[in-house]
């Protein structure tokens, strides 16, 4: 009879379950203290996670900072914290959708780099980009690898494309033809 008593079923989570689920929601506050600003738009936050993350991030002091932790965490229960962790998974690069579109701006960046021609298959893809500009960076960006210095204007040119990838992603068609 006893043992009756101990495995019925009430419907409801266990008080451990709660627990783990509040210390998750904490540990993910934690996790979005450690993003810059831009990150945290990038995320699309609720306006008062983002404004408790940022006073988070202003808290110098262990327990101070422990305790903001642990209020950002009960916040966080009164919202939907799935588009929060994907927008976290897309800024570690987990999302496989992320990642293939970061490689296919390398792709892009590696084939402009081996032949200026293949600008004008770039600028079909996105026409509002600076013609000269990237010709520029090309260019130094070449001399940088001849020279064995860091490559600046290498990481330049991937942040432009990334930038109009960004505005404006190209078609599908046309992802296919530089594979």
């Amino acid at each position: 009879m006893q043992e009756e008593d101990f495995t019925e079923d009430t419907g409801r989570p266990s008080k451990t379950k709660k627990k783990e689920a509040m210390h998750e929601l904490r540990d993910l506050g934690a996790e979005l203290v450690e993003l810059s600003v831009g990150q945290l738009k990038a995320i699309k936050l609720p306006e008062n996670i983002f404004e408790a993350v940022r006073e988070c991030q202003k808290i110098t002091a262990h327990g101070a900072h422990r305790r903001q932790v642990a209020y950002l965490g009960k916040l966080m229960r009164g919202v939907d914290d799935e588009p929060i962790r994907a927008g976290l998974a897309m800024l570690r690069g987990e999302s496989s959708a992320e990642t293939a579109r970061l490689h296919r701006l390398e792709r892009f960046r590696n084939r402009f780099l081996e032949d200026e021609a293949y600008l004008a298959e770039i600028a079909a893809v996105w026409p509002s980009i600076d013609l000269q500009h990237m010709r520029q960076l090309r260019r130094n960006a070449l001399k940088e690898q001849e020279n064995n210095k860091p490559p600046k204007n290498f990481r330049a040119i991937f942040q432009i494309l990334q930038e109009l990838d960004k505005q404006g992603t190209p078609p599908a068609d046309e992802e296919a033809g530089d594979e």
